[in-house]
């Protein structure tokens, strides 16, 4: 499949890649090892390039696929188109600058998603931030580094080109839970946090869109360990992944044990929050609440 028909870019592109050639080499009942070899490498690499964490050099593919003794042209020439889309950048990677490494991988999953259920504390999801959200939350990320006018607009703008995601023809679905705190704490002042509850309210009336407030009057919830993202993919061949997003670096879980744990805690929360069908009138009384002068919010 190619990076236009899964809205992706190189980092799916590479894991679905990778995922074939695994089946392969194991057909052929050769070890990692001796496939390292046939490609002037090491049993670490083919691991690596198995899971799609590395760039692909289109000579190694073909001489792995020799090694493996796939004799159908068709399936080899669709393999080695594979590994040449993989390494086209996507539209992201001019922003390589301003973002850290470990992010990259993320932008390029998130496009190729069908699903992206997630769950935030602290923030109003990247998805659905407006461009003032965004640059407050921007700033607040750098407070040791002053970004210049212009590298602030760049990031804005990454995040503002994600959200392509829920717009374009095929669009991916997003099941969103978020704590009522978010609703509440005023990123960027009140008029920011106003204009961002509004947008949210129209939002979630997209029919690819679910988003589920948990009321400060539900007490307590499962998800202890904080924020998290869950990514399903149309195709077979990408697993779906659990991205945790720490200060200086991230995780990507894709153990169906891991996983399993996720969906069971995204699950448990979404049976806590409030029903979608609430969450304008949520939202509507946030923006009262937050319309009131500061004596009578108490």
């Amino acid at each position: 499949m190619t990076e236009s028909g899964t809205y992706g870019g190189p980092t799916a592109l590479r894991i679905m890649l990778g995922v074939h050639l695994r089946r392969l080499r194991e057909a052929a009942g050769i070890t990692r090892t001796d496939a390292g070899w046939a490609i002037r490498g090491s049993e670490s690499k083919i691991s690596r390039l198995e899971l799609g964490r590395v760039g692909f050099k289109v000579r190694d593919v073909d001489d792995l696929l020799t090694l493996y003794k796939l004799d159908d042209g068709e399936e080899r020439d669709r393999l080695l188109n594979l590994a040449r889309e993989a390494n086209n950048p996507g539209w992201w990677q001019r922003y390589d600058d301003l973002t850290p490494n470990w992010f990259h991988s993320y932008l390029g999953l998130e496009m190729a998603a069908d699903l992206v259920r997630t769950f935030e504390l602290q923030f109003v999801p990247g998805l659905l931030q407006t461009a003032d959200y965004a640059r407050a939350v921007v700033n607040l990320g750098q407070q040791d580094k002053a970004l210049s006018k212009t590298e602030q607009d760049r990031l804005v703008a990454l995040r503002m080109g994600r959200q392509q995601v829920l717009t374009r023809q095929r669009p991916a679905r997003l099941w969103a839970v978020v704590d009522e705190a978010v609703l509440r704490r005023p990123i960027g002042g009140r008029k920011v946090l106003k204009g961002q509850l509004e947008f949210l309210i129209e939002a979630s009336k997209r029919h690819n869109v679910t988003l589920q407030i948990i009321p400060f009057d539900k007490g307590g919830y499962t998800a202890t360990g904080g924020a998290f993202t869950l990514l399903r993919f149309n195709d077979s061949d990408l697993p779906d992944i659990v991205y945790i997003e720490h200060l200086t670096s991230a995780v990507y879980l894709d153990k169906r044990e891991e996983l399993d744990g996720y969906v069971v805690t995204m699950d448990a929360l979404s049976i806590t929050a409030a029903q979608p069908r609430e969450t304008e009138r949520i939202l509507r009384n946030a923006i009262e609440l937050l319309e009131k002068p500061s004596s009578a919010r108490g």
